[in-house]
């Protein structure tokens, strides 16, 4: 068994960590509220986006007149992976190495894949074996429209050179505080879903300036959105992760240190039985 002095020590120890998880589970939960309103206030509108572009491609007969539309033979596949620049969040960046190998793996088995990563912790794993063409970890120091726009702007420009033949965005899209759902969406090119196709046959539509002029502008912004909701949705997902993770690690070591407490009382009483034993025979040993 331990000695008082052992067993003090890991008391200490356990109650400093527990305080460093419980302000970490702080600081989590307050970074939360923010990237929860974010992405909470954000989705209406980048989803009313997509519709409306899908729609309207669906109304054109196919004849949408874009680059960033056209559907060539899957060759080169570039896998965006969004992940954080801090562990200690549970299994929030493992899934996103996770499921892109997956990707490599099953579904694109036999294509040319490569990475864009977006986030310091997948990137460190995914360069040892596989080749990344970028990484970006200054965007979530400060994550802005216009940051975002400049890399979804080099996606775009990828794709429409030739350079890759479709980009898929793999990221943790928020669902609450405990639940993060990993996500393998299309980026580009880009495709209209069945129910928008329907919706849009019967739908009478008025260009102006014009459907071209429309298309030009609204293509781009849409795909600039929707690479910044999966920024939102990860941000979030992140700090939820971590608060999720930090909870469970202070309540860990709530129970560690109650158990280390119990065993050194009961180390203690141990300690002064024997001694008033020893005490006992001793003066009996003198009285004899």
């Amino acid at each position: 068994m331990a000695n008082l002095k052992e067993i003090r020590n890991r008391i200490s120890s356990v109650s400093s960590t527990m305080q460093i998880t419980s302000a970490m589970k702080m600081v989590s939960a307050a970074k939360l509220k923010k990237a929860q309103d974010a992405i909470t206030t954000m989705r209406p509108y980048a989803d009313k986006q997509t519709e409306l572009l899908q729609s309207l491609s669906a109304t054109l007969d196919g004849d949408i007149g874009s680059d960033y539309t056209a559907d060539r033979e899957v060759k080169k596949v570039l896998l965006v992976a969004i992940s954080s620049n801090r562990g200690l969040a549970g299994a929030f960046n493992s899934n996103i190495v996770k499921s892109s190998l997956s990707l490599i793996n099953e579904t694109y088995k036999g294509k040319q894949v490569d990475f864009f990563t977006l986030g310091k912790k997948a990137n460190d794993v995914l360069n040892k074996e596989q080749t990344v063409i970028e990484n970006n970890i200054e965007i979530f120091d400060e994550l802005t429209y216009d940051h975002n726009a400049k890399i979804a702007q080099k996606l775009m420009d990828l794709f429409t050179d030739g350079a890759y033949d479709k980009i898929i965005l793999v990221y943790n899209k928020f669902k609450n505080a405990a639940t993060q759902i990993v996500m393998n969406e299309q980026f580009l090119p880009i495709v209209s879903n069945q129910a928008s196709d329907e919706k849009a046959e019967v739908a009478d539509y008025i260009f102006e300036p014009s459907k071209e002029k429309i298309v030009e502008e609204l293509i781009p912004k849409s795909l600039k959105m929707q690479l910044f909701k999966a920024l939102r949705d990860s941000s979030a997902s992140e700090h939820g992760a971590r608060m999720t993770a930090m909870h469970k690690a202070t309540d860990n070591a709530t129970e560690l240190r109650d158990a280390l407490t119990l065993q050194y009382n009961k180390a203690r009483q141990a300690a002064i039985t024997n001694e008033i034993l020893e005490i006992v025979g001793g003066a009996e040993a003198l009285a004899g």
